[in-house]
């Protein structure tokens, strides 16, 4: 399987500043080459392809010398990343999307990462050496498994470098266990286990709201673009970022307990999106809040390396049904206990849909086994 391994860069103050003017030749390069097959199109009706752009870059080098400053890999990989958007967008249209998303220019803030794919930077012992930009300082916290294929360099909001090594690696498998558990995901507890265990929820917006608003205020009472009020904006930044943070630590830390523990995981296939567009604001705060998806990927990933079963089953009825006899039991989102009048099953809600999770997940999972997504199988 692939795995990325992320660690921390610490660049000298020469080194950001060559950084910055790679990412910014990355984004002419993507900017200039979306224009090119955007107007070949519409004046033309001409399809460039990837092998079409790539030709321009010599000429593109002559016209902004500047170009030369960044390795010949990380341009082409800023063309790459046009064939795929516009892949995307074809594969939507095709799919009949009310909203395809046609590809779009990047800014500054939009563009924040580059790529090696074969060559161009070298793991030393005493850093991390890149292509014309020199060896910056990284802090590799823990050995890199596994064949580096790629290495992605990458700019936070707040100006933090980090450098993304994407390997092939074994998988790791842990010794079998005989238990198994489907999982009820929820907002007044996090999750909620078919054999009665629970993860509590953790209030993130709640914590740092306090901060948060007085650094909005701060920054609103400066003058715009004056020293002060860019620093009230780094604040802002950083506070949002250590929410960021502490859901991706959280998620990080549950989803290895919860692959360690159980050889079999099952969870329901939830729209995010979706239940987001329907629900209210107070809803889909919490929605965000509490990050399912991306607890959902990071136990996807854990487990297939760990040789561990997990599938996703279709939730529809999951709180409704009777985890006893089978029977829907119709219930309001206020109503927290389960009573079948039909086999007289009572319960919590929660802890009913986490058994009909599990049964369902039983059921299918010969049917369709869940593949882990490389690009996520993120460690730090």
């Amino acid at each position: 399987m692939q795995k990325t391994f992320q660690f921390r860069l610490r660049p000298t103050e020469h080194q950001r500043i060559l950084l910055t003017k790679t990412l910014d030749a990355c984004r002419w390069v993507y900017n200039e080459t979306l224009e090119t097959r955007k107007n070949a199109w519409e004046q033309e009706q001409k399809a460039l392809s990837l092998y079409d752009t790539n030709k321009l870059l010599t000429g593109w080098k002559v016209e902004k010398p500047e170009l030369r400053e960044a390795h010949s890999q990380i341009l082409q990989n800023a063309q790459e990343r046009v064939d795929l958007a516009f892949k995307a967008f074809f594969r939507r249209v095709k799919a009949e999307s009310k909203e395809p998303g046609y590809p779009r220019f990047k800014s500054f803030r939009r563009y924040d990462s580059f790529t090696f794919k074969q060559s161009g930077f070298d793991l030393l012992d005493n850093g991390l050496s890149l292509s014309k930009i020199g060896v910056l300082k990284i802090v590799q916290h823990r050995p890199i498994e596994g064949e580096i294929k790629t290495l992605t360099i990458r700019r936070d909001r707040i100006g933090n470098w980090f450098a993304s090594f994407s390997c092939k690696v074994k998988d790791h498998p842990l010794t079998p266990t005989d238990k198994v558990v489907g999982i009820d995901l929820g907002l007044t507890t996090f999750a909620v286990f078919s054999d009665g265990n629970e993860i509590a929820r953790k209030r993130w917006m709640k914590e740092d709201a306090k901060d948060i608003a007085r650094l909005q205020r701060k920054k609103e009472r400066l003058e715009k673009n004056s020293p002060d009020h860019k620093k009230a904006i780094h604040a802002l930044r950083h506070a949002y970022q250590r929410q960021t943070n502490r859901r991706k630590n959280f998620a990080h830390q549950e989803s290895r307990k919860l692959v360690n523990a159980y050889q079999f995981i099952a969870f329901e296939d939830l729209n995010i999106v979706r239940m987001q567009a329907k629900g209210d604001k107070v809803i889909n705060r919490g929605i965000a809040d509490v990050a399912w998806g991306r607890f959902v990927q990071f136990t996807t990933y854990k487990a297939v390396e760990a040789g561990r079963g997990i599938v996703l089953v279709d939730p529809r009825n999951t709180t409704q049904m009777c985890s006893g006899c089978g029977e829907i039991v119709p219930k309001d989102l206020s109503v927290r206990k389960h009573k079948c009048p039909h086999c007289g099953l009572e319960l919590s809600r929660d802890l009913n849909a986490a058994l009909n999770i599990l049964a369902r997940g039983l059921a299918s999972f010969r049917l369709r086994p869940v593949e882990a997504t490389p690009l996520l199988a993120t460690v730090e």
